[in-house]
Parts: structure tokens; C-alpha cells; sequence
């Protein structure tokens, strides 16, 4: 049926983020049934517009930097995205709560799928929105969560439960705020305030800490040294500070909130769709590990840990606050949803 011209008119007025979230409303009533969203959970979903957007725009500059030997075919744009599973995910994350707004909640990562030729968006949890899910489907959730580094010069006692303490705790000070020298390790702490009994302590040592270092994990994140790219071919090595710091501290908080049990009298429809597209992205990506083993950067993003750090990073991967892309660009290109 042809469209008026006031449907087309009124089209036009809307944003491409309000109208990705209409599409995905849409499409989530004809797959499973009505979402009922709230108007702040279809904020959320507009929120995802403008994550995801950034995030392929990211990943195609990134694929045009390399040498046509090395990418892929298929530029990474709305036209080749698998869009069918994203309008899942998307609106079971905003049912959930997690925004790809705030710092450290969630992120979407473009991945090839060498099956559909077509790009997947995994939508990889923060710590926080670890922590997030943790308080809303945790079987006995900590009232707090006490999360520290530890450097060479500070003084870190535990006081593990036994005969002579009946809850568990620690002694930690900071002697030399700002030479506290290197990380030799770091804690977490369980507090119930109401069950002091029930309060625990984790520790990591440096060599815990490394062993959940991601085998993949980027220069740009924990420091060292990585391929240095010109005209999309390699022109030696160079050397990385990172935010080793921050990872650390990060890869801490990620096991303290993963590591509260599940309840699963809590567990729903949209934690099961998460958890699924969780798995899927993780069997995608050794496949593609394995298709790709080429000594390239690959543009799929494959180190999941790393870029789900980077939130308090002031690096490009940021998503950004509000959306900047201009209408007259987005027109320029064939929208998918234009026709849905």
C-alpha cells in the first residue's frame, strides 16, 4: 500500500534512533509478544541506536585502514547487519535495565559471521551492568560490595574466620597515597550488614589477576607492546602505556559481581535470551579466531574483556552521551528501516 504523504512526512520528522526503537517494538510484538515497554525503557532502546551506530562506524573505519588482503568484503553498516537478533537483545537488555549510556553498563561489539556473511552485535556487559544483574537476579545479594587494589606500599591484612574472629574481615591502609609503588594484588569484600557472619572476603594475587587477563588483551588497554599500522599494512611494533590500573581494578569488580549466585526463581525470558546471545558470541568468535588467524588485526573485536573496560577511559570506543549523527547523512544511505 502507498504511503500518504503525511505518512511520509511524519517519517521524516522522526529520528533514526526513534525509529529503530519503533521497528524494534514492532518486530519483538510479531517474534514473542507485546514488550509493554516503558517510556524509560524505549529511551534505552534508543540509547542502543546510538551505541551500536558508533560502535559500526568504529569497526568500518577500522576495516578500511587495512589492507584489502586482510578485511572483509562486506563493510560493517546497518545494510549487513544480522538485525533480527539485535531487536531481541536490545529490548530484553533495556527490559533489564542496562544502558549503553552509562559508563560501564553494556556495549555492542560488531563480530563477522562467516556463516550469514553478515555482521553480529554481541551486546558485552560492563561490570556494572554485571552488577546490575547481579542485584536483580542474585540469590543472596551482598549489601555491599567493597572492591580494592592493593600496591607494594600498602599495609593489607585479612582476618579470615576462625576460633578467635567470628566474621570475617580486614585491616587495610594506605600509607604513601601517591607513591604506593607497584600492584602486587587486590580484594574483594562481602558485606551483610544484618548477618555480619556472612561477610566475605576474596583475595587475588598479581598471578590470580594475569590468569583472567584476557589471551587476546590489547596494548591499548593493559599496556605493552603492539603492531603498529600505516596505510593499513605493518610498519614494526610500538609502545603502549595502557590503563593497567584501571584494568586491574575492573577484572576485580567483574569476579566480585559474577561471582553472586544466581537465583533461579528470578531467572526470565529476557536474562535466558542474554545469556543465550552470550554463548553464541562466544562460539563466533572462535571460529572466526580460527578463519582469521592470519597475523591481522581483526576488526571484530574479539577481546571482549578489553573493550568492555573502557568506559571510564577517555579513548575513541567511548559511546557518546547524545546522538551526532546528522539526519542528511543517515538519508544519504539506504536505511533498512525505512521500509519496515
Amino acid at each position: 500500500m502507498a504511503q500518504t504523504k503525511n505518512e511520509v512526512a511524519k517519517k521524516e520528522e522522526l529520528t533514526p534512533a526513534v525509529r529503530f526503537t519503533n521497528v524494534v517494538t514492532a518486530y519483538f510484538e510479531t517474534a514473542v509478544g507485546k514488550p509493554n515497554l516503558t517510556n524509560f525503557q524505549e529511551r534505552l532502546v534508543q540509547n542502543y541506536f546510538i551505541a551500536t551506530d558508533f560502535a559500526l562506524n568504529t569497526a568500518e573505519t577500522k576495516r578500511l585502514k587495512m589492507s584489502e588482503e586482510y578485511r572483509h568484503k562486506e563493510a560493517v553498516t546497518w545494510n549487513n547487519v544480522n538485525l533480527d537478533q539485535l531487536k531481541l537483545d536490545v529490548v530484553s537488555a533495556a527490559k533489564i535495565g542496562l544502558d549503553p549510556a552509562q559508563s560501564n553498563h553494556i556495549f555492542p561489539i560488531p563480530y563477522y559471521n562467516y556463516k550469514t556473511k553478515k555482521y553480529d552485535v554481541n551486546l558485552m556487559e560492563g561490570y556494572r551492568g554485571k552488577e546490575l544483574k547481579a542485584k536483580k537476579y542474585g540469590l543472596d545479594v551482598p549489601d555491599s560490595i567493597i572492591i580494592e587494589v592493593v600496591y607494594e606500599n600498602d599495609i593489607f591484612k585479612p582476618l579470615k574466620k576462625g576460633a578467635k574472629t567470628a566474621v570475617e574481615s580486614y585491616e587495610f591502609y594506605i600509607e604513601n597515597p601517591f607513591t604506593r609503588g607497584e600492584i602486587v594484588g587486590g580484594f574483594y569484600y562481602y558485606v551483610f550488614t544484618k548477618e555480619p557472619e556472612k561477610n566475605k572476603l576474596v583475595i587475588f594475587d598479581k598471578k590470580a589477576i594475569m590468569k583472567r587477563k584476557p589471551d587476546k588483551a590489547g596494548a591499548e588497554f593493559w599496556g605493552g607492546t603492539k603492531d603498529k599500522w600505516v596505510d593499513g599494512k605493518k610498519s614494526g611494533k610500538e609502545e603502549v602505556e595502557g590503563w593497567y590500573d584501571e584494568m586491574v581494578y575492573k577484572t576485580i569488580a567483574r569476579a566480585a559481581y559474577g561471582n553472586i549466585t544466581i537465583d533461579s526463581q528470578k531467572i526470565d525470558d529476557d536474562y535466558v535470551r542474554l545469556k543465550k546471545a552470550e554463548s553464541t558470541y562466544f562460539e563466533q568468535v572462535i571460529e572466526t579466531e580460527i578463519k582469521d588467524n592470519a597475523n591481522k588485526e581483526l576488526i571484530d573485536v574479539s577481546d571482549f574483556e578489553d573493550v568492555t573496560e573502557l568506559e571510564e577511559v577517555p579513548e575513541p570506543e567511548e559511546p557518546p552521551a547524545e546522538e551526532k549523527k546528522d539526519q542528511e547523512d543517515w538519508d544519504n544511505v539506504k536505511n533498512p528501516f525505512d521500509d519496515m
